[in-house]
């Protein structure tokens, strides 16, 4: 049980950003959705804005046919705003890592688990709700520094947690030192 629960806490790939992401080999492994995170996945915790190569990114998305959808913990104003700025649909205050988010964004995206990926900052919330979807996980680093405060809790636990998986072997990449969680 205990290999299990680490299992579910792996993400399937480590990435330095989102737009470190490769879409063509998500596209040529069969993947057609995308379930994203909105704070320190794709914009900074606080930020109003999206960042350009994200947004560049996200239209490569799109252009390739990729289906996206937000799932976010974070409030519905501040969901509502992105998703209405970036075209995206997005389900706020999603008390992830529970089910129930996750399989509405399947229905919004009529799509199935296995052909989608799932990209967070967050192993306790973005990895964990993807995983025990079925779907390809992928962790990045936090676009900031800045959190809200249980965040912060939540990442000495994960630091744990990525430590462990990689002494196990089980994390095949990671971030380097320098540029670490």
């Amino acid at each position: 049980m205990r290999r299990q629960f680490l299992r579910n806490l792996c993400p399937d790939m480590v990435k330095k950003s989102v737009v470190d992401v490769n879409l063509e080999e998500l596209r040529e492994a069969g993947y057609d959705a995308i379930i994203f995170d909105l704070d320190n996945t794709l914009v900074g915790w606080r930020a109003k804005t999206v960042p350009q190569d994200v947004t560049r990114w996200l239209e490569r998305a799109g252009d390739l046919g990729f289906k996206m959808c937000i799932v976010s913990n974070s409030l519905v104003r501040r969901v509502t705003k992105f998703s209405e700025l970036l075209g995206i649909p997005a389900i706020p205050k999603a008390i992830k890592p529970m089910q129930r988010p996750f399989l509405r964004a399947l229905h919004i995206l009529n799509a199935h688990p296995q052909k989608v990926v799932v990209i967070g900052d967050q192993v306790f919330t973005d990895v964990l709700g993807g995983n025990r979807l079925g779907s390809f996980t992928i962790l990045v680093r936090p676009v900031d520094k800045r959190e809200f405060f249980t965040t912060i809790l939540f990442r000495t636990a994960e630091k744990l947690v990525l430590f462990r998986l990689r002494k196990k072997g089980m994390l095949k990449d990671f971030f380097t030192k320098k540029e670490k969680c």
